[in-house]
């Protein structure tokens, strides 16, 4: 699979929303209810892509979005020396092909260059595919929770 990485831009709105909705309807069945890809999703992540506060990458293979990932400074906690990993997502069909660790690279090494010293992502506490990957990838449990639990946290020492 040819893959390549590039910064994400509001044009990439179409793409980027049926990356996140297959992925979440894929990954998330019996978690949460499902997606729809709808004017609205795009409109969403057009919005999204064009923020300053996440810097969006995405990776494609043979012009299409096959993946994207999401960096920027935590919101919860907040905390300047922490960064976030916002959202990671990889379409279906790209699972297993080197897509989620080429994003995951790139969104490590997008912290380490904003000055981060750790950073922090939060997923749904029973997503076992995710904490598996995130484990694989150097993520460690923090023991944090939020939203009664149902969410919890991964940290990642970046510096030091």
């Amino acid at each position: 699979m040819d893959l390549h990485l590039r910064e994400a831009t509001p044009a990439d709105a179409e793409g980027v929303a049926r990356v996140y909705v297959e992925s979440w309807n894929d990954g998330f069945t019996d978690l949460m209810p499902p997606r729809v890809l709808d004017a609205a999703q795009i409109a969403r992540w057009s919005r999204d892509l064009d923020a300053e506060l996440v810097r969006w990458q995405l990776v494609e293979s043979g012009g299409s979005v096959v993946g994207f990932v999401g960096t920027g400074p935590s919101r919860y906690p907040i905390d300047p020396d922490l960064g976030e990993l916002d959202t990671i997502a990889v379409a279906p069909s790209a699972w297993r092909r080197g897509v989620g660790r080429r994003l995951m690279d790139a969104a490590l090494d997008d912290l380490r260059g904003g000055g981060y010293g750790q950073a922090i992502l939060w997923t749904l506490a029973d997503y076992e595919r995710g904490r598996t990957f995130y484990e694989a990838t150097g993520w460690h449990s923090s023991g944090e929770v939020r939203d009664s639990g149902r969410e919890v946290a991964f940290r990642h020492v970046l510096l030091g």
